[in-house]
């Protein structure tokens, strides 16, 4: 996945990204991380239901963005080869 952005590195071991490293990345963690937190004050208490339904939406929307800026994509690595 060279060709798109890169916000995201890949984790060393295991499957997935780890921290951001580009502003761009940064900004759609930390702005992920407000919204869940907000809507777990503003909207939890009123219906769980709710929340739970968005926040399920904004972590499936989360991890596809991330995984299609992680740099060399989504893979399994077990330490060595990047």
């Amino acid at each position: 996945m060279s060709d798109g952005p890169e916000w995201f590195a890949p984790k060393r071991f295991g499957y997935g990204a780890g921290l951001p490293i580009a502003w761009q990345g940064w900004v759609l963690f930390l702005g992920y991380l407000a919204v869940v937190t907000l809507a777990g004050f503003l909207l939890a208490p009123q219906s769980l239901t709710a929340y739970l339904v968005l926040v399920l939406t904004l972590t499936a929307m989360f991890m596809w963005v991330t995984a299609k800026t992680t740099r060399g994509g989504w893979r399994w690595r077990s330490g060595g080869e990047d």
